[in-house]
């Protein structure tokens, strides 16, 4: 059968007890920008909230694209991995705050998604160009 005996619960580490979720992905999103910026990304926001949706990073590439950037962390793969966490809702939720970033529909724009794996200290990303 297999798994954790009856009555027990799966443990967490205790930074996860008492951070807010929030603030324990904000190191995910930090790694997420240097990366990109590495990359010659132009960091134009953060965590940009609008009715109806939040955009992680907003950045401009170096050929005047208008890149939304998605991140997504997860610890562990036991709840899904963060790429089975990029599901169409989300999707349609950062292509209408992007909307609402622009103000209008017609600039260049992609979408993108930085995928982090593991924890702070140990973790990789993988950057999704075009993801959605």
């Amino acid at each position: 059968m297999g798994g954790r005996p009856p009555g027990t619960r799966k443990q967490r580490d205790a930074r996860s007890l008492t951070t807010p979720a929030p603030a324990r992905g904000a190191w995910a999103e930090d790694a997420a920008v240097r990366r990109l910026e590495a990359a010659g990304l132009r960091v134009l926001a953060r965590n940009w909230r609008c009715r109806g949706g939040e955009l992680d990073v907003v950045a401009r590439d170096r050929d005047g694209t208008l890149v939304f950037v998605e991140v997504k962390q997860r610890a562990t793969d036991g709840y899904g991995s963060a790429a089975e966490h990029l599901v169409a809702r989300k999707a349609a939720l950062v292509r209408r705050a992007a909307l609402q970033y622009m103000g209008r529909d017609d600039l260049r724009c992609r979408f993108d998604a930085v995928l982090v794996s593991g924890t702070e200290a140990r973790h990789s990303l993988e950057w999704l160009k075009d993801a959605f």
